[in-house]
């Protein structure tokens, strides 16, 4: 098991949170408590990268939809980037894969929504 870290730094298009490690039961709490502290102005785009994400279960999906939650609720919207090939499948059985934005990698993400301003 991996401990879970949340590195926050902002980008053009919004605050970017790399995940790093395990996102599961015992993690997702800390997922939240970094989400907690986030702030998006409207129109923003909350991008959380998971290249560095080792394993995700059902609490991980549950975090990653409370900052979908999060970032509707503040006028913004979010996308994922790099996703790993097990939790990329995981949404796509559940059918996450077409509630969230995913992108290779976070250039992508936030070229993304730079250039839709």
């Amino acid at each position: 098991m991996s401990p879970l870290k949340v590195t926050t730094r902002d980008a053009a298009s919004g605050p970017v949170l790399q995940i790093a490690g395990d996102l599961d039961h015992e993690t997702a709490p800390e997922l939240r408590q970094a989400l907690d502290g986030l702030t998006l102005a409207a129109g923003q785009l909350l991008v959380l990268d998971l290249a560095d994400l080792e394993f995700c279960d059902s609490s991980g999906i549950s975090a990653l939809l409370t900052a979908r939650n999060l970032a509707g609720e503040q006028g913004g919207d979010i996308a994922l980037a790099a996703v790993p090939a097990n939790t990329a499948r995981i949404l796509g059985i559940v059918g996450l894969d077409r509630v969230f934005a995913i992108h290779p990698d976070v250039s992508t993400a936030t070229a993304r929504s730079s250039a839709a301003r």
